[in-house]
């Protein structure tokens, strides 16, 4: 019995996909959980593996969109026996004749072609006999004498089908890509389904700073990776969502669903456009673990080699614009998600410390959460929460 290859789950609010490319081909044998074909949805490429071992038959063509528990292909274990049966009958079979022949001496397999004496060819004809063959012409009649056409009615003739307009000098036209389609409309869906609001605050990052100086040398030597801003901030938001579970939570109908594990997503930029994978229960981690898992996530989603668990189930977001220089953004929700954390360039500012103008590395953070679940006393006081840990690290080490 055949069975159902089908588009599974890619991720939240992920409704349909594009078959890219087929890996294997029609009538192909496939072994299990090896890719057959790779599906792109609005957050990255994937592979789609063989559930059984068998032979491919595909039922949709490469480019064709398709939507979550379609059936793209069928796999069937039974051809790939009868083939495998099939194909050893004819080598039996010339194995006896190569035998026989060797045994009985020179002899004429079936199949073989013999040769066929020639016909032998006619005699050509006298002269004479060609001469009383061939027939007498014909008479041929006069021709009819010349009649004049009879004049035509001249009609107006149509005017040709006007061309699409000439684009400008300096215009270039291209097709959107369907990843661009799709972060483009699952943006739009969550302005629209969502009461977004972001609050905003500033961040002295002279501590981190100083703490990554210190210790950057030895956290690599033992770690084997660099310590970066990212685990700082991730382990801050775990810390700060257990105090404030509702901006980790999300809307179900008329059910909050709360998380008692912190599954933070983190965007990543990649050619494709924006990516998204999930390092889950990051609450657990130290900052080592968040490191290298943030660095082999990312790497992966750049690759285009994430799995469909990485891509799915996170209850938070963390976004960088600081990487490419933004000062400040209001980051978009990333459905049926409360809480996106944006990030910003540090950025040597003076400020006044104690009654004293002083020159200090300054990141401007925003939160965008949705103000259907969440009020603005849990956001701001979160935001708060975040700025503490962030200017007094040694309270994320001690858990105070």
């Amino acid at each position: 019995m055949s069975s159902n290859v089908q588009v599974p789950a890619l991720g939240e609010s992920i409704s349909e996909a594009v078959l890219l490319q087929w890996l294997k081909n029609e009538g192909d044998q496939v072994a299990i959980d090896e890719p057959i074909c790779e599906l792109e949805s609005d957050k990255a490429t994937v592979d789609l593996p063989a559930p059984v071992a068998g032979v491919l038959r595909q039922k949709i063509e490469a480019g064709a969109t398709v939507q979550i528990g379609d059936v793209v292909a069928q796999i069937d274990p039974a051809a790939a026996r009868s083939a495998s049966a099939t194909s050893e009958a004819p080598r039996a079979k010339r194995s006896a004749e190569r035998a026989a022949a060797q045994e009985n001496g020179p002899t004429t397999l079936p199949g073989a072609l013999e040769k066929k004496p020639a016909k032998p060819e006619k005699a050509a004809a006298p002269p004479s006999t060609r001469r009383a063959a061939e027939p007498e012409p014909e008479p041929q009649p006069e021709p009819e004498p010349e009649r004049k056409p009879s004049p035509k009615i001249e009609r107006p003739a149509k005017p040709p089908a006007a061309e699409p307009p000439a684009e400008a000098d300096g215009v270039r036209r291209e097709t959107m890509s369907k990843i661009r389609r799709s972060i483009a409309d699952r943006m739009v869906r969550a302005q629209q389904a969502m009461a977004m609001l972001t609050t905003f605050n500033e961040i002295d990052m002279t501590a981190v700073q100083a703490l990554r100086k210190r210790h950057q040398e030895q956290f690599k030597e033992a770690h084997g990776v660099s310590l970066g801003l990212m685990s700082f901030f991730a382990h801050a938001t775990a810390l700060a969502l257990k105090q404030f579970p509702v901006l980790n939570a999300q809307l179900d109908g008329d059910d909050i669903l709360y998380h008692d594990y912190v599954h933070l997503s983190v965007a990543v930029s990649t050619e494709r456009g924006l990516v998204v994978p999930v390092i889950r229960n990051v609450e657990s981690m130290s900052f080592a673990r968040i490191e290298t898992e943030i660095k082999r996530a990312a790497a992966a989603a750049r690759d285009g080699k994430l799995s469909i668990q990485e891509l799915s189930g996170g209850t938070f977001t963390i976004t960088n614009g600081g990487v490419f220089g933004s000062l400040l953004s209001t980051p978009i929700l990333n459905p049926p998600q409360t809480g996106i954390l944006g990030l910003h360039t540090i950025q040597e500012r003076p400020v006044a410390i104690e009654g004293q103008v002083q020159v200090r590395p300054m990141m401007y953070v925003a939160l965008t959460y949705d103000h259907r679940l969440a009020d603005g006393k849990d956001a701001v006081t979160f935001l708060v929460r975040i700025k503490q840990l962030l200017e007094d690290p040694i309270q994320m080490i001690l858990e105070i």
